[in-house]
């Protein structure tokens, strides 16, 4: 509850970054309740409720000491399947700075390697270019696209699903993400180059 008004900050200040990217509620049915919006107070309640079942892991995102955004493992389903699927915002002042790609490693390492899940999903707007650059620079496979499969921005709208395996990664997602990092930094540097003196 404390991460409220830094919380309401960031989603304020990025509120036109952030809108074409985020789920909404679909209109009522004829027979159907009407939903609302929640509440920072009912978000943070659900989320505690989902994590202590066991269904989901809430996490904020902090970059030099401050909130930067959220990243939440939903979905998470047990048994045969031991599975779940990664969510993800970002303010857009720290984009494009690595902060997200580390975050969701990270989260995809606890997820496989502390509660023991299997695979982990990432679905994505096909418009969406940051968030595909995301899933791309850690690797994930592209597995193909599930049409008007989740209310966006006021419609139902197609998202391309990207995935990751246990196996695929024995070595953590995060090490190979800094290892990528190292290398991709390293080879963008500028090197000397000969000088003609005559």
């Amino acid at each position: 509850m404390r991460d409220h008004r830094a919380w309401r900050d960031v989603n304020r200040r990025n509120r036109d970054w952030l809108r074409p990217w985020e789920a909404t509620i679909p209109p009522p049915t004829p027979t159907g309740p009407i939903a609302h919006r929640p509440t920072y107070r009912q978000m943070v309640r659900h989320l505690r409720a989902e994590a202590n079942a066991g269904r989901m892991l809430p996490f904020v995102i902090e970059y030099q000491g401050r909130l930067v955004g959220q990243l939440t493992v939903a979905g998470i389903t047990w048994g045969s399947m031991c599975s779940g699927h990664v969510g993800y915002w970002v303010d857009q002042a720290v984009a494009g700075r690595g902060v997200m790609p580390t975050a969701v490693a990270l989260a995809v390492d606890h997820c496989f390697r502390t509660i023991g899940l299997h695979r982990i999903e990432v679905c994505i707007r096909p418009e969406n270019g940051p968030s595909r650059r995301v899933v791309e620079k850690l690797g994930f496979r592209e597995e193909g696209l599930r049409p008007r499969y989740l209310h966006i921005d006021g419609a139902w709208r197609d998202h391309l699903v990207f995935a990751l395996t246990a196996e695929e990664i024995p070595e953590g997602l995060h090490s190979r993400w800094r290892r990528t990092r190292s290398r991709n930094t390293s080879e963008n540097s500028p090197r000397d180059t000969p000088r003609n003196t005559a």
